[in-house]
């Protein structure tokens, strides 16, 4: 049964978000427009929880082949998220959740023993800043659904060709279930995932890239390339907005992916350019899988993504001028 688990996830997630789209609960938890959205009118924000609930129900046919360091947080932060959706909580306390999960991740993953306590505090921070930096790019039709796919199948083909099929499956489930929650999510979305789905993805996409790397599937990298879309993004992102002092928390559209919106190339066009970036930046990753450190990889990319943001920075540029002219 266990080859059927990303078939499952996927219906499971499909059917769910469909009936809790025409239920009291999809009817109230809605997602209401402010100075970070793309969207003018109020989304169901509930896609999350068919999405956990298809990985949930796709790896129940393969119990044993998970760990509950992996699972444990996710659950936690899946319920502290989904909290968030329905009645907001403040800053520190959802932070709080992603420190908590994170650190159960390392503790339980044996990092500390393995590698020493330098190693596993940089590990910590860099899952909670995956955990949040899925949720800051969570903010455009198909997007961190798209982004599931692509990322999570290409963590299950690399587990596949170091021949271990367990691991892949419970890679393409997530894949699967990201599928079936792009159903309802691709341009005009009539769900978004909200931060129980965006928050657990990220999470996710941390601790399988570790758990990977403790199998010996891929090298220390591999997670930051196949995730590089997002984390280049979001990253770039946040250092600009430090570096003139705007406060970072804050709700903000100032992305690439946003400013390209809002300069007119809509949901459709940015989600169909970013699947294209993502399946090439996996795809390299896979190529480059067995190399120690693949730097002519790593600087091809680097200067791709370098290219990409001076030409969106300098398109964003003329179209303030106009809209000021």
């Amino acid at each position: 049964m266990t080859h059927y688990s990303p078939l499952i996830a996927a219906l499971v997630c499909l059917v769910l978000t469909a009936i809790i789209l025409h239920s009291k609960f999809g009817k109230g938890v809605q997602d209401i427009p402010n100075e970070r959205s793309l969207h003018e009118t109020p989304i169901p924000r509930i896609g999350g929880v068919g999405l956990i609930a298809g990985v949930l129900t796709g790896w129940a046919w393969m119990f044993y082949s998970l760990v509950w360091w992996l699972v444990l947080p996710m659950i936690l932060l899946f319920i502290v998220s989904l909290i968030d959706d329905m009645q907001g909580l403040p800053v520190g306390k959802r932070l709080s959740a992603h420190l908590i999960a994170a650190a159960i991740l390392i503790g339980g993953s044996g990092i500390i023993s393995q590698h020493g306590i330098v190693i596993a505090v940089l590990l910590l921070l860099l899952t909670v800043w995956m955990t949040n930096l899925y949720n800051f790019m969570d903010g455009s039709d198909g997007l961190s659904g798209g982004m599931a796919l692509s990322g999570f199948t290409m963590y299950g083909i690399a587990a596949l060709m170091n021949n271990n099929d367990a691991f892949a499956m419970v890679n393409f489930t997530i894949g699967a279930a990201a599928l079936g929650f792009l159903f309802n999510n691709f341009h005009p979305a009539k769900v978004f995932m909200g931060d129980s789905g965006s928050i657990p993805l990220g999470f996710l996409a941390a601790g399988i890239g570790l758990w990977g790397w403790q199998l010996e599937c891929w090298p220390i990298w591999f997670p930051l390339m196949v995730f590089s879309p997002f984390v280049v993004d979001a990253s770039v992102t946040l250092v600009k907005r430090a570096l003139r002092g705007a406060k970072v928390s804050e709700a903000h559209r100032e992305h690439y992916y946003q400013r390209l919106i809002q300069m007119g190339w809509g949901h459709r066009n940015v989600a169909l350019i970013e699947y294209v970036l993502m399946g090439a930046a996996g795809i390299s990753a896979i190529a480059a899988l067995h190399d120690t450190f693949p730097w002519q990889t790593f600087l091809v990319w680097g200067a791709i993504f370098a290219l990409l943001m001076l030409a969106v920075d300098a398109a964003w540029k003329k179209y303030q001028q106009k809209r000021h002219a």
